[in-house]
């Protein structure tokens, strides 16, 4: 399987400019390096009808093209679930019952990294967990034998985050992120994630899970994200900052494209253009501050 890159967002709106910057990162990124890039829509949490369409739409409109067909998580839950019995059989799974108000309250166990989770239905025994199987459903956590783990990042360098008993499947039945992702990746050939920044923290936690289940570590390039004028990450409340709401403003999209490329230190036009003469190592290092885009004509 040839090696790729990909963009994975989740159907939950509209693609705001700092999803399509993102977007437009990663496929320099793999179209720079000879990858194929994919597709995949992470619709296990947070689908919103009509809101993947949207998204491709928007994507191909400022240039983004991707192999092969569209993958989403929902059509894949036989991996999800296979990968899970193999930690099972291994005995690196347990059930846990903590609600999330119990975990914030409940007291750090000793030596465990800040946010960690604290161990509480680690050892539970048998009768104890029966008990509270009647009370309320069981999510599926990993039973961990480290406590960090570092990663190499192409923008961050090297990278130490926590790894704890993280969730690997909800108490609803939904499988969680850290585990879909780890899953999807090794199954696509995905040896280069590129994404934004604020996923750092969690990449050492699907790092440490990739080597349990013997699946290949990609090469990671978390890059900045886009921020509002205050400081905080751009959302749709921030006014007008996805294709359509700039479009109805009198922002066409070759428009949006061209400053999200300024934005990165790249030529206008089609994104060809900026793959000519893209270079990783030149990139901004800190967020762009989306101030909006004035109306205007083409």
């Amino acid at each position: 399987m040839t090696s790729a890159g990909r963009f994975a967002p989740s159907p939950s709106g509209e693609l705001h400019v700092g999803n399509l910057r993102t977007a437009i990162l990663a496929w320099l990124f793999a179209r720079s390096t000879g990858r194929r890039f994919l597709m995949r829509v992470e619709d296990l949490d947070r689908s919103r009808a009509g809101a993947e369409s949207e998204q491709l739409r928007d994507l191909a409109a400022i240039g983004v093209n991707w192999d092969g067909g569209v993958v989403r998580q929902t059509e894949r839950g036989t991996l999800y679930t296979a990968a899970i019995a193999r930690l099972a059989a291994a005995d690196l799974t347990y059930e846990c019952f903590c609600t999330r108000r119990e975990i914030q309250e409940a007291p750090s166990a000793p030596h465990a990294p800040q946010g960690a989770y604290p161990g509480t239905c680690r050892n539970l025994a048998a009768a104890e967990r029966e008990e509270k199987r009647a009370v309320r459903p069981a999510a599926l956590r990993l039973r961990s034998a480290v406590t960090a783990a570092t990663v190499q990042d192409l923008l961050h360098g090297s990278y130490t985050g926590v790894v704890d008993d993280f969730v690997l499947r909800r108490n609803d039945g939904v499988t969680a992120y850290n585990l879909a992702v780890v899953v999807d990746d090794a199954a696509q050939g995905i040896d280069q994630v590129v994404r934004g920044d604020d996923l750092l923290p969690s990449t050492p936690r699907q790092a440490y899970l990739a080597g349990l289940l013997n699946m290949p570590v990609p090469e990671y390039a978390h890059v900045p994200l886009v921020l509002n004028a205050n400081g905080a990450r751009l959302a749709k409340r921030d006014g007008a900052v996805t294709l359509a709401d700039l479009a109805a403003s009198g922002v066409p999209v070759g428009r949006v494209r061209d400053a999200v490329l300024a934005s990165l230190g790249l030529p206008p036009g089609p994104l060809e253009n900026a793959l000519a003469v893209f270079d990783p190592a030149v990139l901004p290092k800190e967020p762009w501050v989306w101030t909006g885009l004035g109306g205007s004509g083409a």
